[in-house]
Protein backbone atom coordinates (compact mmCIF):
# COMPACT_ATOMS: atom_id res chain seq x y z
CA UNK A 1 0.00 0.00 0.00
CA UNK A 2 1.25 3.69 -0.23
CA UNK A 3 2.18 5.60 2.33
CA UNK A 4 -0.12 6.71 4.91
CA UNK A 5 -0.60 10.47 5.97
CA UNK A 6 1.37 10.48 8.73
CA UNK A 7 4.40 8.89 6.79
CA UNK A 8 3.90 11.13 3.98
CA UNK A 9 4.00 14.58 6.05
CA UNK A 10 7.89 14.45 6.32
CA UNK A 11 8.45 13.87 2.97
CA UNK A 12 6.11 16.60 2.01
CA UNK A 13 7.52 19.25 4.77
CA UNK A 14 11.16 18.59 2.73
CA UNK A 15 10.44 18.08 -0.68
CA UNK A 16 8.67 21.35 -0.90
CA UNK A 17 10.69 23.55 0.69
CA UNK A 18 11.86 26.25 -1.74
CA UNK A 19 15.25 25.67 -3.29
CA UNK A 20 15.68 22.28 -2.76
CA UNK A 21 16.14 20.19 -5.80
CA UNK A 22 16.55 17.08 -6.38
CA UNK A 23 20.27 16.39 -6.31
CA UNK A 24 20.53 18.48 -3.11
CA UNK A 25 17.37 16.13 -1.91
CA UNK A 26 19.19 12.72 -2.50
CA UNK A 27 22.24 14.13 -0.76
CA UNK A 28 20.37 14.81 2.19
CA UNK A 29 18.95 11.37 2.21
CA UNK A 30 22.04 9.96 1.45
CA UNK A 31 23.67 11.81 4.60
CA UNK A 32 21.10 11.32 7.45
CA UNK A 33 18.76 8.71 5.96
CA UNK A 34 15.39 9.83 6.15
CA UNK A 35 13.35 12.52 5.72
CA UNK A 36 12.31 12.36 9.43
CA UNK A 37 16.12 12.50 10.26
CA UNK A 38 16.75 15.39 7.87
CA UNK A 39 13.98 17.23 9.66
CA UNK A 40 15.76 16.73 12.74
CA UNK A 41 19.10 17.35 11.86
CA UNK A 42 20.90 20.85 13.44
CA UNK A 43 21.37 24.20 11.31
CA UNK A 44 24.66 23.32 10.62
CA UNK A 45 25.07 19.72 9.69
CA UNK A 46 22.13 20.20 7.41
CA UNK A 47 24.19 23.46 5.92
CA UNK A 48 27.46 20.98 4.97
CA UNK A 49 24.86 19.70 2.43
CA UNK A 50 22.70 22.32 1.33
CA UNK A 51 23.32 26.25 1.11
CA UNK A 52 22.28 28.02 3.82
CA UNK A 53 18.58 29.33 3.44
CA UNK A 54 17.28 26.11 2.25
CA UNK A 55 19.15 24.49 5.19
CA UNK A 56 17.43 27.60 7.63
CA UNK A 57 13.88 26.40 5.63
CA UNK A 58 14.27 22.73 6.78
CA UNK A 59 15.32 23.52 10.61
CA UNK A 60 12.55 25.74 10.55
CA UNK A 61 10.17 22.45 10.50
CA UNK A 62 10.59 22.25 6.40
CA UNK A 63 6.81 23.44 4.29
CA UNK A 64 4.20 22.41 6.54
CA UNK A 65 1.51 24.60 5.52
CA UNK A 66 2.36 22.92 1.73
CA UNK A 67 2.19 19.30 3.17
CA UNK A 68 -1.27 20.02 4.73
CA UNK A 69 -2.50 21.11 1.14
CA UNK A 70 -1.14 17.77 -0.37
CA UNK A 71 -2.17 15.29 2.46
CA UNK A 72 -5.89 17.47 1.31
CA UNK A 73 -5.59 16.48 -1.70
CA UNK A 74 -5.21 12.92 -1.12
CA UNK A 75 -8.47 12.71 0.57
CA UNK A 76 -9.48 12.21 -2.61
CA UNK A 77 -9.03 8.48 -3.32
CA UNK A 78 -8.28 8.97 -7.45
CA UNK A 79 -4.92 10.78 -5.57
CA UNK A 80 -1.69 8.81 -4.65
CA UNK A 81 1.78 10.59 -4.01
CA UNK A 82 4.43 7.51 -4.18
CA UNK A 83 7.60 8.45 -2.62
CA UNK A 84 10.82 6.81 -3.21
CA UNK A 85 10.13 4.39 -0.09
CA UNK A 86 6.76 3.26 -1.29
CA UNK A 87 6.89 -0.23 -2.71
CA UNK A 88 4.06 0.60 -5.40
CA UNK A 89 6.86 3.28 -6.90
CA UNK A 90 7.90 2.67 -10.62
CA UNK A 91 10.63 -0.05 -10.68
CA UNK A 92 11.65 1.30 -13.77
CA UNK A 93 12.49 4.82 -12.28
CA UNK A 94 14.83 3.68 -10.03
CA UNK A 95 17.16 2.55 -13.15
CA UNK A 96 17.49 6.39 -13.67
CA UNK A 97 20.71 8.46 -12.04
CA UNK A 98 17.92 11.10 -11.07
CA UNK A 99 14.66 9.64 -10.08
CA UNK A 100 11.56 11.86 -8.80
CA UNK A 101 12.34 11.35 -4.98
CA UNK A 102 7.96 11.94 -4.93
CA UNK A 103 5.71 11.59 -7.89
CA UNK A 104 1.98 12.98 -7.64
CA UNK A 105 -0.41 10.57 -9.54
CA UNK A 106 -4.32 10.63 -10.29
CA UNK A 107 -5.69 7.69 -11.64
CA UNK A 108 -4.80 3.94 -11.83
CA UNK A 109 -1.39 4.32 -10.29
CA UNK A 110 -1.03 0.33 -10.60
CA UNK A 111 -0.51 0.94 -14.57
CA UNK A 112 3.10 2.51 -13.22
CA UNK A 113 4.68 -0.86 -13.01
CA UNK A 114 3.11 -2.54 -15.90
CA UNK A 115 5.25 -3.28 -19.37
CA UNK A 116 5.22 -0.13 -20.97
CA UNK A 117 6.25 1.70 -24.52
CA UNK A 118 6.53 5.51 -24.78
CA UNK A 119 5.12 6.82 -27.74
CA UNK A 120 5.97 11.05 -28.78
CA UNK A 121 6.03 12.93 -32.10
CA UNK A 122 5.10 16.58 -33.65
CA UNK A 123 2.54 18.90 -31.42
CA UNK A 124 1.76 19.55 -35.31
CA UNK A 125 1.58 16.04 -36.64
CA UNK A 126 -0.20 15.45 -39.55
CA UNK A 127 -3.34 13.72 -40.33
CA UNK A 128 -1.26 10.37 -41.47
CA UNK A 129 1.19 10.68 -37.64
CA UNK A 130 -1.85 11.00 -36.08
CA UNK A 131 -3.12 8.31 -37.48
CA UNK A 132 -0.29 5.89 -37.00
CA UNK A 133 0.88 6.80 -33.77
CA UNK A 134 -2.77 5.69 -32.81
CA UNK A 135 -3.28 2.60 -34.46
CA UNK A 136 0.32 1.85 -33.19
CA UNK A 137 -0.94 2.64 -29.75
CA UNK A 138 -3.63 0.57 -29.98
CA UNK A 139 -2.64 -2.34 -30.78
CA UNK A 140 0.96 -2.20 -28.74
CA UNK A 141 -2.23 -2.14 -25.71
CA UNK A 142 -3.93 -4.50 -26.91
CA UNK A 143 -0.60 -6.70 -26.79
CA UNK A 144 -0.25 -5.80 -23.18
CA UNK A 145 2.46 -2.70 -23.53
CA UNK A 146 1.32 0.58 -21.08
CA UNK A 147 1.01 3.71 -23.69
CA UNK A 148 3.32 6.08 -21.74
CA UNK A 149 3.38 9.76 -23.58
CA UNK A 150 3.41 13.38 -22.70
CA UNK A 151 -0.37 14.94 -22.69
CA UNK A 152 0.64 17.38 -25.63
CA UNK A 153 -1.28 18.00 -28.74
CA UNK A 154 -1.06 16.22 -31.80
CA UNK A 155 0.73 12.27 -31.46
CA UNK A 156 0.40 12.59 -27.88
CA UNK A 157 -2.68 12.64 -27.73
CA UNK A 158 -2.99 10.12 -30.33
CA UNK A 159 -1.11 7.70 -28.28
CA UNK A 160 -3.15 8.43 -25.18
CA UNK A 161 -6.52 7.59 -26.95
CA UNK A 162 -4.79 4.56 -28.98
CA UNK A 163 -3.57 3.30 -25.56
CA UNK A 164 -7.06 3.72 -23.47
CA UNK A 165 -8.61 2.20 -26.79
CA UNK A 166 -6.68 -1.18 -25.68
CA UNK A 167 -6.55 -3.38 -23.45
CA UNK A 168 -3.20 -2.33 -21.28
CA UNK A 169 -4.73 1.30 -20.97
CA UNK A 170 -1.84 4.40 -20.96
CA UNK A 171 0.30 6.77 -18.46
CA UNK A 172 0.32 10.56 -18.69
CA UNK A 173 3.55 12.43 -17.39
CA UNK A 174 2.80 15.92 -17.04
CA UNK A 175 5.25 19.13 -16.54
CA UNK A 176 2.51 20.78 -14.24
CA UNK A 177 1.31 20.09 -11.07
CA UNK A 178 -1.69 17.74 -11.15
CA UNK A 179 -4.03 20.62 -10.48
CA UNK A 180 -3.60 22.00 -13.90
CA UNK A 181 -4.40 20.56 -17.05
CA UNK A 182 -1.84 21.88 -19.92
CA UNK A 183 -2.34 22.22 -22.63
CA UNK A 184 -6.13 23.11 -21.71
CA UNK A 185 -7.60 21.93 -25.20
CA UNK A 186 -6.59 18.07 -23.94
CA UNK A 187 -8.84 18.65 -20.86
CA UNK A 188 -11.75 16.18 -22.15
CA UNK A 189 -8.61 13.88 -22.42
CA UNK A 190 -6.99 14.37 -19.11
CA UNK A 191 -10.15 13.63 -17.65
CA UNK A 192 -10.62 10.53 -19.19
CA UNK A 193 -7.15 9.36 -18.53
CA UNK A 194 -7.62 10.01 -14.63
CA UNK A 195 -10.51 7.69 -15.21
CA UNK A 196 -8.91 5.02 -17.16
CA UNK A 197 -5.53 5.84 -17.14
CA UNK A 198 -3.26 7.67 -15.11
CA UNK A 199 -1.49 10.42 -14.92
CA UNK A 200 1.56 11.62 -12.89
CA UNK A 201 4.01 14.54 -11.92
CA UNK A 202 6.98 15.11 -10.45
CA UNK A 203 6.10 18.92 -9.54
CA UNK A 204 4.21 19.98 -6.86
CA UNK A 205 0.71 21.03 -7.10
CA UNK A 206 0.28 24.39 -8.66
CA UNK A 207 3.37 24.23 -10.92
CA UNK A 208 2.50 26.08 -14.07
CA UNK A 209 3.64 25.24 -17.71
CA UNK A 210 7.55 26.13 -17.56
CA UNK A 211 9.59 25.37 -20.41
CA UNK A 212 12.53 23.82 -17.89
CA UNK A 213 10.17 21.43 -16.89
CA UNK A 214 9.57 19.58 -19.79
CA UNK A 215 12.62 18.41 -20.54
CA UNK A 216 12.91 16.75 -16.58
CA UNK A 217 9.32 15.11 -17.81
CA UNK A 218 10.55 13.75 -20.87
CA UNK A 219 13.16 11.66 -18.71
CA UNK A 220 10.47 10.18 -16.73
CA UNK A 221 8.06 9.29 -19.80
CA UNK A 222 11.36 7.26 -21.32
CA UNK A 223 12.26 6.26 -18.28
CA UNK A 224 8.76 4.49 -17.23
CA UNK A 225 8.84 2.18 -20.57
CA UNK A 226 11.06 -0.72 -22.34
CA UNK A 227 11.39 1.19 -24.91
CA UNK A 228 10.23 4.91 -27.24
CA UNK A 229 8.64 5.36 -30.25
CA UNK A 230 8.82 8.40 -32.02
CA UNK A 231 5.98 8.73 -35.10
CA UNK A 232 6.86 11.62 -36.49
CA UNK A 233 9.46 14.55 -35.33
CA UNK A 234 11.10 17.76 -37.01
CA UNK A 235 14.99 17.83 -36.48
CA UNK A 236 14.51 20.09 -33.63
CA UNK A 237 11.77 18.47 -32.10
CA UNK A 238 11.66 17.77 -28.02
CA UNK A 239 10.84 14.32 -29.39
CA UNK A 240 14.46 13.49 -30.21
CA UNK A 241 15.62 14.47 -26.45
CA UNK A 242 12.88 11.80 -25.35
CA UNK A 243 14.59 9.78 -27.49
CA UNK A 244 18.45 10.77 -27.00
CA UNK A 245 17.18 9.87 -23.16
CA UNK A 246 15.72 6.72 -23.68
CA UNK A 247 18.85 5.78 -25.19
CA UNK A 248 21.16 6.75 -22.57
CA UNK A 249 18.81 5.24 -20.22
CA UNK A 250 19.44 1.84 -22.32
CA UNK A 251 16.03 1.98 -23.59
CA UNK A 252 15.29 0.29 -27.27
CA UNK A 253 14.71 3.53 -29.60
CA UNK A 254 11.77 2.75 -32.69
CA UNK A 255 10.86 5.38 -35.45
CA UNK A 256 8.42 5.13 -38.22
CA UNK A 257 9.96 6.33 -41.63
CA UNK A 258 8.14 8.76 -43.40
CA UNK A 259 8.08 11.17 -46.75
CA UNK A 260 11.64 12.34 -47.92
CA UNK A 261 10.23 15.62 -48.59
CA UNK A 262 8.22 15.85 -44.84
CA UNK A 263 9.92 18.17 -42.61
CA UNK A 264 8.00 15.74 -39.78
CA UNK A 265 9.83 12.92 -40.93
CA UNK A 266 13.47 14.32 -41.11
CA UNK A 267 13.52 13.95 -37.19
CA UNK A 268 13.06 9.85 -37.50
CA UNK A 269 14.94 9.71 -40.29
CA UNK A 270 18.29 10.79 -38.39
CA UNK A 271 17.33 8.59 -35.86
CA UNK A 272 17.18 5.46 -38.17
CA UNK A 273 20.69 6.24 -39.44
CA UNK A 274 22.01 6.37 -35.63
CA UNK A 275 20.53 3.58 -34.78
CA UNK A 276 17.20 3.39 -34.07
CA UNK A 277 14.99 0.26 -35.67
CA UNK A 278 12.49 1.43 -38.53
CA UNK A 279 9.49 0.11 -37.87
CA UNK A 280 5.78 0.05 -40.05
CA UNK A 281 4.49 -2.51 -38.06
CA UNK A 282 3.97 -2.97 -34.62
CA UNK A 283 4.83 -6.64 -34.33
CA UNK A 284 8.59 -4.89 -35.05
CA UNK A 285 8.62 -3.51 -31.56
CA UNK A 286 7.17 -6.55 -29.85
CA UNK A 287 9.79 -8.65 -31.85
CA UNK A 288 12.67 -6.41 -30.65
CA UNK A 289 11.15 -6.89 -26.89
CA UNK A 290 10.59 -10.35 -27.25
CA UNK A 291 6.90 -10.07 -26.39
CA UNK A 292 4.17 -11.80 -28.31
CA UNK A 293 2.16 -10.50 -31.37
CA UNK A 294 -0.28 -8.16 -32.11
CA UNK A 295 -4.09 -8.15 -33.30
CA UNK A 296 -4.00 -6.10 -36.19
CA UNK A 297 -5.38 -2.68 -35.36
CA UNK A 298 -6.96 -1.95 -38.57
CA UNK A 299 -10.38 -1.75 -39.30
CA UNK A 300 -11.55 -4.72 -41.16
CA UNK A 301 -12.96 -3.80 -44.89
CA UNK A 302 -16.99 -3.83 -45.13
CA UNK A 303 -16.59 -6.01 -48.59
CA UNK A 304 -13.45 -7.07 -50.42
CA UNK A 305 -12.27 -3.65 -52.19
CA UNK A 306 -13.01 -4.13 -56.12
CA UNK A 307 -9.66 -5.01 -58.53
CA UNK A 308 -9.66 -1.69 -59.96
CA UNK A 309 -10.06 0.29 -56.76
CA UNK A 310 -6.91 -2.09 -55.54
CA UNK A 311 -5.01 -1.40 -58.32
CA UNK A 312 -5.49 2.28 -57.70
CA UNK A 313 -4.32 2.64 -54.47
CA UNK A 314 -1.04 1.26 -55.49
CA UNK A 315 -0.86 3.61 -58.23
CA UNK A 316 -1.30 5.98 -55.34
CA UNK A 317 1.69 4.94 -53.23
CA UNK A 318 2.32 6.51 -49.55
CA UNK A 319 3.24 9.74 -50.72
CA UNK A 320 -0.24 12.40 -51.20
CA UNK A 321 -1.17 12.63 -54.43
CA UNK A 322 -3.83 14.91 -56.58
CA UNK A 323 -6.45 13.99 -59.16
CA UNK A 324 -4.80 14.98 -62.03
CA UNK A 325 -1.70 12.43 -61.12
CA UNK A 326 -3.60 9.41 -60.36
CA UNK A 327 -5.24 9.62 -63.62
CA UNK A 328 -2.17 10.11 -65.88
CA UNK A 329 -0.83 7.07 -63.37
CA UNK A 330 -3.54 4.77 -63.62
CA UNK A 331 -4.92 5.95 -67.46
CA UNK A 332 -8.58 6.05 -66.11
CA UNK A 333 -10.63 8.89 -66.21
CA UNK A 334 -11.18 11.37 -63.64
CA UNK A 335 -15.01 9.95 -63.15
CA UNK A 336 -13.94 6.57 -62.73
CA UNK A 337 -10.81 7.75 -60.17
CA UNK A 338 -13.19 10.11 -58.28
CA UNK A 339 -15.79 7.06 -57.81
CA UNK A 340 -12.52 4.30 -56.75
CA UNK A 341 -11.48 7.05 -54.58
CA UNK A 342 -14.77 7.68 -52.97
CA UNK A 343 -15.30 3.86 -52.18
CA UNK A 344 -11.68 3.92 -50.68
CA UNK A 345 -12.47 6.58 -48.53
CA UNK A 346 -15.81 4.83 -47.49
CA UNK A 347 -13.48 1.79 -46.24
CA UNK A 348 -11.16 4.10 -44.48
CA UNK A 349 -8.53 3.15 -46.89
CA UNK A 350 -7.59 6.90 -48.51
CA UNK A 351 -8.42 9.93 -46.50
CA UNK A 352 -8.67 13.48 -48.42
CA UNK A 353 -6.31 15.98 -47.46
CA UNK A 354 -6.82 20.17 -48.06
CA UNK A 355 -5.63 21.51 -51.72
CA UNK A 356 -7.18 18.29 -53.38
CA UNK A 357 -4.67 15.73 -52.45
CA UNK A 358 -5.29 12.09 -51.82
CA UNK A 359 -3.29 10.09 -49.39
CA UNK A 360 -3.69 5.86 -48.04
CA UNK A 361 -4.07 5.67 -44.60
CA UNK A 362 -2.33 2.51 -44.15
Amino acid sequence: MPSSPAELEPWLRLTLVPGLGNQALRKLLAEFGSPENVLAANRAALGRQVDAAVAAAISAGGNPEGAAKVLAWIDDPANRILTLADSEYPQQLLELPDPPPLLYAKGRYELLNRPALAIVGSRNATAQGIINAEEFARALSDAGLTIVSGLALGIDAAAHRGGLAGVAGTVAVVGTGLDIVYPARNRDLAHEIAERGVLISEFPLGTPALGSNFPRRNRVISGLARGCLVVEAALQSGSLITARLANEQGREVFAIPGSIHSPLAKGCHRLIKQGAKLVDDANDILEELHLPGAAPSAKALGAPLAAQAEKLLEQLGFDPCDLDTLCARSGLGADMVTALLLELELLDRVQVLPGGLYQRTR
